[in-house]
Protein backbone atom coordinates (compact mmCIF):
# COMPACT_ATOMS: atom_id res chain seq x y z
CA UNK A 1 0.00 0.00 0.00
CA UNK A 2 1.38 3.60 -1.12
CA UNK A 3 2.42 5.72 1.83
CA UNK A 4 0.41 8.76 1.47
CA UNK A 5 3.13 10.79 2.95
CA UNK A 6 5.12 11.53 -0.11
CA UNK A 7 3.64 12.30 -3.30
CA UNK A 8 5.59 11.68 -6.97
CA UNK A 9 5.01 12.71 -10.47
CA UNK A 10 6.13 11.27 -13.77
CA UNK A 11 6.30 13.28 -16.78
CA UNK A 12 5.59 10.13 -18.59
CA UNK A 13 4.90 6.37 -17.51
CA UNK A 14 8.03 4.15 -16.42
CA UNK A 15 8.83 0.52 -16.68
CA UNK A 16 4.88 -1.15 -14.97
CA UNK A 17 7.28 -2.84 -12.47
CA UNK A 18 9.32 -0.34 -11.46
CA UNK A 19 6.23 2.34 -11.16
CA UNK A 20 4.32 -0.56 -8.72
CA UNK A 21 7.96 -0.26 -7.01
CA UNK A 22 7.66 3.19 -6.61
CA UNK A 23 3.98 3.28 -5.44
CA UNK A 24 5.33 1.26 -2.62
CA UNK A 25 7.03 4.88 -1.34
CA UNK A 26 4.64 7.48 -2.38
CA UNK A 27 1.30 8.37 -4.15
CA UNK A 28 2.57 8.43 -7.57
CA UNK A 29 0.68 10.40 -10.45
CA UNK A 30 1.77 10.29 -14.16
CA UNK A 31 0.97 13.69 -16.13
CA UNK A 32 -1.93 12.89 -18.91
CA UNK A 33 -0.09 15.27 -20.86
CA UNK A 34 3.24 17.13 -20.52
CA UNK A 35 2.06 20.84 -21.89
CA UNK A 36 3.67 23.33 -19.62
CA UNK A 37 0.07 24.46 -17.75
CA UNK A 38 -0.60 20.60 -17.29
CA UNK A 39 2.93 20.00 -15.32
CA UNK A 40 2.76 23.57 -13.70
CA UNK A 41 -0.75 22.32 -12.05
CA UNK A 42 0.47 19.36 -11.31
CA UNK A 43 4.09 20.03 -9.15
CA UNK A 44 2.79 22.18 -6.82
CA UNK A 45 2.37 19.75 -4.38
CA UNK A 46 4.86 17.03 -4.91
CA UNK A 47 7.79 15.59 -3.20
CA UNK A 48 9.35 13.87 -6.15
CA UNK A 49 9.11 14.32 -10.21
CA UNK A 50 10.75 11.86 -12.88
CA UNK A 51 11.31 13.74 -16.09
CA UNK A 52 11.28 12.06 -19.81
CA UNK A 53 9.40 15.54 -21.09
CA UNK A 54 10.71 19.07 -21.57
CA UNK A 55 9.99 21.12 -18.74
CA UNK A 56 8.99 24.17 -19.05
CA UNK A 57 11.75 27.18 -17.73
CA UNK A 58 9.35 28.13 -14.93
CA UNK A 59 8.17 24.91 -13.59
CA UNK A 60 10.11 25.80 -10.03
CA UNK A 61 8.22 28.52 -9.11
CA UNK A 62 5.10 26.24 -8.92
CA UNK A 63 6.50 23.93 -6.67
CA UNK A 64 6.30 24.13 -2.75
CA UNK A 65 8.36 21.11 -1.55
CA UNK A 66 10.03 19.48 -3.98
CA UNK A 67 12.96 16.96 -2.57
CA UNK A 68 14.24 15.99 -5.76
CA UNK A 69 14.26 15.65 -9.79
CA UNK A 70 15.86 12.76 -11.45
CA UNK A 71 16.25 12.49 -15.04
CA UNK A 72 15.03 9.28 -16.73
CA UNK A 73 18.31 9.06 -18.83
CA UNK A 74 21.07 10.96 -19.12
CA UNK A 75 20.57 14.33 -20.86
CA UNK A 76 19.89 17.47 -18.72
CA UNK A 77 18.84 19.77 -21.40
CA UNK A 78 15.11 18.86 -20.50
CA UNK A 79 15.82 20.06 -16.97
CA UNK A 80 15.99 24.14 -16.44
CA UNK A 81 19.29 23.37 -14.14
CA UNK A 82 19.56 27.18 -13.35
CA UNK A 83 16.30 27.12 -11.94
CA UNK A 84 16.71 23.94 -9.98
CA UNK A 85 20.29 24.71 -7.92
CA UNK A 86 19.06 28.61 -7.45
CA UNK A 87 16.00 27.09 -5.55
CA UNK A 88 18.33 24.30 -4.21
CA UNK A 89 16.50 21.60 -5.55
CA UNK A 90 18.92 18.15 -6.49
CA UNK A 91 18.96 17.30 -9.58
CA UNK A 92 20.18 13.42 -10.77
CA UNK A 93 20.26 11.53 -13.77
CA UNK A 94 21.06 7.85 -14.56
CA UNK A 95 24.56 7.99 -16.39
CA UNK A 96 25.60 5.38 -18.59
CA UNK A 97 21.84 4.31 -18.48
CA UNK A 98 21.56 4.68 -22.88
CA UNK A 99 25.38 3.99 -23.96
CA UNK A 100 25.08 0.64 -25.36
CA UNK A 101 21.59 1.62 -26.97
CA UNK A 102 23.59 5.05 -28.88
CA UNK A 103 26.84 3.10 -29.60
CA UNK A 104 24.67 0.25 -31.49
CA UNK A 105 22.28 2.97 -33.43
CA UNK A 106 25.56 4.26 -34.50
CA UNK A 107 26.98 1.33 -35.63
CA UNK A 108 23.51 0.36 -37.24
CA UNK A 109 23.87 3.97 -39.03
CA UNK A 110 27.44 3.63 -40.38
CA UNK A 111 26.11 0.03 -42.04
CA UNK A 112 22.85 1.63 -42.94
CA UNK A 113 24.67 4.10 -44.86
CA UNK A 114 28.22 2.61 -45.90
CA UNK A 115 26.84 -1.12 -46.84
CA UNK A 116 23.08 -1.32 -46.51
CA UNK A 117 22.31 -4.86 -46.95
CA UNK A 118 18.48 -4.36 -47.43
CA UNK A 119 19.86 -3.04 -50.76
CA UNK A 120 21.12 -6.72 -51.51
CA UNK A 121 18.08 -8.55 -50.38
CA UNK A 122 16.81 -10.72 -52.84
CA UNK A 123 13.10 -10.53 -53.81
CA UNK A 124 12.31 -14.14 -52.98
CA UNK A 125 10.19 -13.96 -55.92
CA UNK A 126 12.33 -12.98 -58.96
CA UNK A 127 15.30 -13.82 -57.02
CA UNK A 128 17.18 -11.24 -59.32
CA UNK A 129 20.67 -12.26 -58.89
CA UNK A 130 23.06 -9.83 -61.04
CA UNK A 131 20.71 -7.27 -60.55
CA UNK A 132 20.86 -7.29 -56.87
CA UNK A 133 24.60 -7.92 -56.68
CA UNK A 134 25.44 -4.63 -58.51
CA UNK A 135 25.02 -2.28 -55.89
CA UNK A 136 27.80 -4.31 -53.84
CA UNK A 137 30.47 -2.95 -55.92
CA UNK A 138 29.79 0.96 -54.59
CA UNK A 139 29.73 0.16 -51.15
CA UNK A 140 32.51 0.48 -48.90
CA UNK A 141 34.00 -1.39 -45.51
CA UNK A 142 34.51 0.71 -42.56
CA UNK A 143 38.10 -0.76 -41.42
CA UNK A 144 40.56 1.19 -42.88
CA UNK A 145 38.27 4.71 -41.97
CA UNK A 146 38.38 7.47 -39.59
CA UNK A 147 36.26 8.32 -37.50
CA UNK A 148 36.02 11.76 -35.88
CA UNK A 149 33.89 11.54 -32.33
CA UNK A 150 32.45 15.22 -31.37
CA UNK A 151 31.82 14.60 -27.09
CA UNK A 152 34.23 11.74 -25.85
CA UNK A 153 32.32 10.64 -22.89
CA UNK A 154 30.65 7.75 -21.92
CA UNK A 155 28.96 7.36 -25.38
CA UNK A 156 31.69 8.10 -27.41
CA UNK A 157 34.77 6.37 -25.72
CA UNK A 158 32.53 3.42 -26.04
CA UNK A 159 32.03 3.95 -29.74
CA UNK A 160 35.80 4.71 -30.10
CA UNK A 161 36.86 1.41 -28.37
CA UNK A 162 34.16 -0.84 -31.09
CA UNK A 163 35.19 1.13 -33.78
CA UNK A 164 39.42 0.71 -33.11
CA UNK A 165 38.26 -2.98 -32.99
CA UNK A 166 36.67 -2.97 -36.63
CA UNK A 167 40.31 -1.48 -37.56
CA UNK A 168 39.09 2.21 -37.74
CA UNK A 169 41.26 5.18 -37.22
CA UNK A 170 39.48 7.34 -34.29
CA UNK A 171 40.19 11.41 -33.94
CA UNK A 172 38.03 12.59 -31.33
CA UNK A 173 37.08 16.74 -30.38
CA UNK A 174 36.74 17.05 -26.30
CA UNK A 175 36.91 19.83 -24.26
CA UNK A 176 39.92 18.37 -22.52
CA UNK A 177 42.41 16.93 -24.59
CA UNK A 178 43.98 14.91 -21.46
CA UNK A 179 40.32 13.38 -21.07
CA UNK A 180 41.36 11.32 -24.53
CA UNK A 181 41.47 7.23 -24.35
CA UNK A 182 45.13 6.67 -25.71
CA UNK A 183 43.65 5.23 -29.02
CA UNK A 184 41.80 8.36 -29.96
CA UNK A 185 43.73 11.03 -31.29
CA UNK A 186 43.01 14.58 -30.36
CA UNK A 187 42.12 17.33 -33.40
CA UNK A 188 40.94 20.51 -33.47
CA UNK A 189 37.76 21.15 -35.25
CA UNK A 190 39.01 21.78 -38.32
CA UNK A 191 40.87 18.80 -38.73
CA UNK A 192 38.00 16.27 -37.46
CA UNK A 193 35.45 17.84 -39.96
CA UNK A 194 37.98 17.35 -42.47
CA UNK A 195 39.75 14.23 -41.89
CA UNK A 196 36.99 12.13 -40.90
CA UNK A 197 35.36 9.83 -42.86
CA UNK A 198 32.69 9.26 -40.30
CA UNK A 199 31.65 11.90 -37.87
CA UNK A 200 29.39 11.04 -35.07
CA UNK A 201 28.40 13.60 -32.42
CA UNK A 202 27.91 12.53 -29.36
CA UNK A 203 28.18 15.81 -27.23
CA UNK A 204 25.74 17.90 -24.74
CA UNK A 205 24.18 20.45 -26.40
CA UNK A 206 25.66 23.94 -24.74
CA UNK A 207 25.82 26.85 -25.99
CA UNK A 208 29.38 26.33 -26.91
CA UNK A 209 27.87 23.58 -28.98
CA UNK A 210 24.34 25.29 -30.03
CA UNK A 211 24.71 25.49 -33.82
CA UNK A 212 28.41 24.11 -34.44
CA UNK A 213 28.01 22.20 -37.56
CA UNK A 214 27.43 25.26 -39.91
CA UNK A 215 27.88 25.75 -43.54
CA UNK A 216 31.89 26.17 -42.85
CA UNK A 217 31.89 22.99 -40.78
CA UNK A 218 30.12 20.99 -43.97
CA UNK A 219 32.38 22.43 -45.75
CA UNK A 220 35.17 21.53 -44.52
CA UNK A 221 34.30 17.68 -44.79
CA UNK A 222 34.83 15.09 -47.87
CA UNK A 223 32.23 14.94 -50.52
CA UNK A 224 32.11 11.19 -49.62
CA UNK A 225 31.70 11.46 -45.71
CA UNK A 226 28.91 11.18 -43.25
CA UNK A 227 27.73 12.54 -40.60
CA UNK A 228 25.51 11.00 -37.62
CA UNK A 229 24.09 12.75 -34.77
CA UNK A 230 22.90 11.25 -31.19
CA UNK A 231 23.44 14.64 -29.47
CA UNK A 232 20.57 16.73 -29.71
CA UNK A 233 18.98 18.55 -32.98
CA UNK A 234 20.49 22.47 -32.41
CA UNK A 235 24.06 21.13 -32.72
CA UNK A 236 23.18 21.05 -36.58
CA UNK A 237 22.11 23.71 -38.44
CA UNK A 238 19.01 22.09 -40.83
CA UNK A 239 19.16 23.92 -43.29
CA UNK A 240 23.01 23.55 -44.14
CA UNK A 241 23.44 20.05 -44.00
CA UNK A 242 19.78 19.91 -46.35
CA UNK A 243 21.69 21.90 -49.08
CA UNK A 244 25.25 19.51 -48.60
CA UNK A 245 23.01 17.06 -49.16
CA UNK A 246 21.08 18.34 -52.09
CA UNK A 247 24.26 19.62 -53.74
CA UNK A 248 25.98 16.00 -52.95
CA UNK A 249 28.81 17.44 -51.01
CA UNK A 250 28.18 15.57 -48.19
CA UNK A 251 27.97 11.18 -48.47
CA UNK A 252 24.91 10.85 -46.51
CA UNK A 253 23.94 11.40 -42.69
CA UNK A 254 21.86 9.98 -39.60
CA UNK A 255 19.56 11.98 -38.05
CA UNK A 256 18.08 10.80 -34.76
CA UNK A 257 17.59 14.12 -33.25
CA UNK A 258 16.16 17.05 -34.51
CA UNK A 259 15.44 20.97 -33.81
CA UNK A 260 11.91 19.94 -33.99
CA UNK A 261 10.33 16.95 -32.59
CA UNK A 262 8.06 15.65 -33.94
CA UNK A 263 9.90 16.66 -37.74
CA UNK A 264 7.48 18.80 -39.19
CA UNK A 265 6.37 17.64 -42.66
CA UNK A 266 7.89 19.11 -45.55
CA UNK A 267 11.56 19.93 -44.03
CA UNK A 268 13.49 17.28 -45.88
CA UNK A 269 13.05 16.51 -49.97
CA UNK A 270 11.91 13.47 -50.58
CA UNK A 271 14.85 13.37 -53.21
CA UNK A 272 17.86 12.64 -50.49
CA UNK A 273 18.32 9.03 -50.51
CA UNK A 274 21.22 9.35 -48.44
CA UNK A 275 19.63 10.98 -45.48
CA UNK A 276 18.24 7.92 -42.40
CA UNK A 277 15.87 9.84 -40.18
CA UNK A 278 14.98 8.40 -36.82
CA UNK A 279 12.38 9.40 -33.97
CA UNK A 280 14.78 9.95 -31.38
CA UNK A 281 14.96 6.36 -30.47
CA UNK A 282 19.09 5.89 -30.31
CA UNK A 283 18.65 5.86 -26.51
CA UNK A 284 15.41 3.62 -27.03
CA UNK A 285 15.64 -0.46 -26.25
CA UNK A 286 14.50 -2.77 -24.11
CA UNK A 287 16.81 -3.23 -21.69
CA UNK A 288 18.28 0.86 -21.40
CA UNK A 289 14.50 1.72 -20.48
CA UNK A 290 14.71 -0.68 -17.92
CA UNK A 291 17.95 0.63 -16.75
CA UNK A 292 16.55 4.19 -16.38
CA UNK A 293 13.23 3.11 -14.79
CA UNK A 294 15.39 1.58 -11.96
CA UNK A 295 17.43 4.03 -11.64
CA UNK A 296 15.21 6.88 -10.85
CA UNK A 297 12.82 4.67 -8.89
CA UNK A 298 16.50 4.18 -6.74
CA UNK A 299 17.00 8.05 -6.80
CA UNK A 300 13.80 9.15 -5.69
CA UNK A 301 13.36 6.95 -2.90
CA UNK A 302 16.56 8.03 -1.52
CA UNK A 303 15.12 11.76 -1.68
CA UNK A 304 11.94 10.88 -0.03
CA UNK A 305 14.10 9.39 2.37
CA UNK A 306 16.30 12.44 2.93
CA UNK A 307 19.60 10.79 1.65
CA UNK A 308 21.99 12.24 -1.00
CA UNK A 309 21.48 11.57 -4.92
CA UNK A 310 23.67 8.80 -6.04
CA UNK A 311 24.60 10.79 -9.38
CA UNK A 312 23.85 14.27 -8.06
CA UNK A 313 24.61 16.49 -10.80
CA UNK A 314 24.57 19.76 -8.99
CA UNK A 315 26.59 19.83 -5.51
CA UNK A 316 25.58 23.18 -5.53
CA UNK A 317 22.67 23.05 -4.22
CA UNK A 318 23.99 22.02 -0.78
CA UNK A 319 26.59 24.27 -0.44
Amino acid sequence: MADKTYKVLLTNSILRQEHERLARHAEVIVAPRTDGDTLRALIADVDGLIVRAKLPDDIFDYQTRLKGVVRHGVGLDMIPMGEASRKKIPVANIPGSNTASVVEYCLNAMFYLRRNLARLDLDKNKLDWDATRTPANGMSELAGQTLGIVGVGAIGGALATVAVALGMRVIGLARRKESLPSYVEFCDKRQLFSQADIVVLSCPLTPQTQGLVDAQTLAFMKSSSLLINVSRGPVVHTQALVQALLDKKLGGAALDVHDVQPIPAGLYPDELDNLLLTPHVAGITESSMARMSIGSVDEIVRALQGRRFANLVNPDVYS
